[in-house]
């Protein structure tokens, strides 16, 4: 198990960089002052990592967040992602460019391809891998990619992917993806570490919320971090931000980080990445 030890902590990548293993989502944040508030909340209670993408349409207020913020950029991991119809080699460098215009940045800690679009996720990836050794990008990897998707594009390309966000959760666990990203050092990362909700209706976790006194979003994120996966729980609310990083007093032992495995019902609450349509 890697070592978990306080909010500013990493995991690293294959290429040395080193990732916050807590992070702020803002998937459907508005692009305004509730993504800034969002940010600087996060950023005041610690946090280093950001995570936005083309889509979300947030980034100038993600942008506008970091400019204002008494953080220095180069302590703030921030992430962005090209979407699918932005995909191939020239547009791909192309949405790059209008990314890191919108978010005001020379540069991106890492950027993800967000679907494997059928047919141009390879081209998407050899433009990631230009902009990666152009120095634009610390590190470059993929969302949404299952184990055929991950070993077609390896044998396309050059360099293996420093990461691969999920979506992971106790009904949405994936152990053969995990162990296969394991074997080739990507480091696996959620999305929707809280099922969108849905969390907190699995009155099953209630009883972990008692023994170790917390909640049970803290549970879940804590056994994210102990599984060595990167999380990155969406808030606008200021108490909940808090929350979410309050999970560094106490350490799930290895048969209720089993358990909660257990829980597996192989159940999306988002789309599957080898039957999407947009």
């Amino acid at each position: 198990m890697k070592e978990i030890t306080d909010i500013k902590g990493t995991f690293q990548l294959h290429n040395g960089v080193e990732m916050p293993y807590l992070g702020l989502g803002v998937y459907l944040a508005d692009n305004n002052e509730e993504v800034v508030n969002a940010i600087h909340w996060a950023l005041d209670e610690g946090y280093r990592h950001i995570d936005t993408a083309s889509i979300y349409r947030n980034e100038e207020g993600v942008g506008l967040a970091i400019q204002n913020s008494h953080i220095p950029r180069k302590d703030i991991f921030v992430v962005s992602k090209v979407w699918n119809a932005d995909q191939g080699y020239d547009t791909t460098i192309k949405a790059f460019e209008e990314s890191l215009d919108r978010l005001q940045l020379d540069y991106l800690d890492l950027y993800l391809i967000h679907w494997p679009v059928k047919n141009k996720y390879i081209d998407t990836w050899k433009a990631l891998e230009k902009l990666y050794h152009d120095k634009r990008i610390r590190a470059i990897g993929v969302s949404n990619f299952m184990q055929h998707h991950l070993e077609d594009l390896m044998q396309h390309t050059e360099i293996v992917p420093m990461v691969n966000q999920m979506e992971f959760h106790p009904h949405l666990v994936q152990q053969n993806l995990i162990d296969f990203c394991d074997e080739h050092q990507i480091i696996y990362e959620a999305w929707s570490p809280m099922m969108q909700g849905k969390i907190f209706g699995l009155s099953i976790l209630d009883d972990l919320a008692r023994k170790y006194k917390k909640t049970v979003a803290q549970i879940v994120l804590r056994w994210n971090l102990q599984k060595g996966v990167i999380t990155i729980p969406k808030s606008v609310k200021k108490e909940r931000i808090k929350s979410n990083a309050d999970l560094f007093d106490f350490e799930l032992t290895k048969e209720d980080v089993a358990y909660i495995d257990s829980l597996d019902k192989n159940q999306r609450t988002g789309p599957d990445p080898n039957n999407f349509n947009f």
